[in-house]
């Protein structure tokens, strides 16, 4: 799969679209603010790290048919992050393989605007129709209220508690309602 074969996908407010080369300095940026890392889970990544992170977005993609897409404001044309749908293969307890899971990051500034519910509402519309509306799951840490919001928002619900890289987690599942 190319990066013209990853749907574009329109909000109001948001343009959701492949990522492209020149969103990785913007991306690092976003990834490595204190203020979005704080939720989340292991050790701060360092530049090879994000670059792996980037390059995997292309290959889910390519190997699932679906993934994650760079999130722009129509307003101002600025990249402010990533929402999609993801295969990750986690090593928790309990084992969601098979299950994809919805996430979504945006930039700090891009917070409290309901950009991350808007964006992820479009994706998970997206994959509905391709899918047939599966059952999906969120991994969320338990002080993070908004991202609980937006999940809710979505039509996740609390489902139990689990450890992730030995960090507290909640996950959250939409459950299905097709294949």
């Amino acid at each position: 799969m190319i990066a013209t074969d990853i749907p574009v996908l329109e909000t109001p407010r948001l343009v959701l679209r492949a990522h492209r080369l020149e969103d990785f300095e913007t991306a690092v940026k976003i990834w490595s603010d204190p203020v979005v890392r704080k939720h989340f889970h292991g050790k701060a990544l360092t530049r090879e790290d994000h670059w792996g992170r980037f390059l995997r977005q292309f290959g889910m993609w390519a190997l699932m048919g679906y993934g994650s897409w760079a999130v722009e404001e129509k307003a101002t044309g600025d990249y402010i992050g990533a929402v999609g749908l993801f295969e990750v293969r986690r090593t928790m307890e309990p084992n969601m393989e098979g299950t994809p899971e919805a996430g979504w990051t945006l930039a700090a500034p891009a917070h409290g605007k309901g950009y991350a519910t808007e964006a992820a509402r479009a994706a998970i519309a997206w994959i509905d129709q391709k899918l047939g509306a599966p059952r999906l799951f969120a991994i969320i840490a338990p002080e993070n209220k908004p991202s609980i919001r937006v999940a809710e928002k979505l039509g996740f619900r609390y489902w139990r508690d689990t450890t992730y890289k030995d960090v507290p987690t909640l996950i959250y599942l939409r459950e299905g309602r097709g294949a």
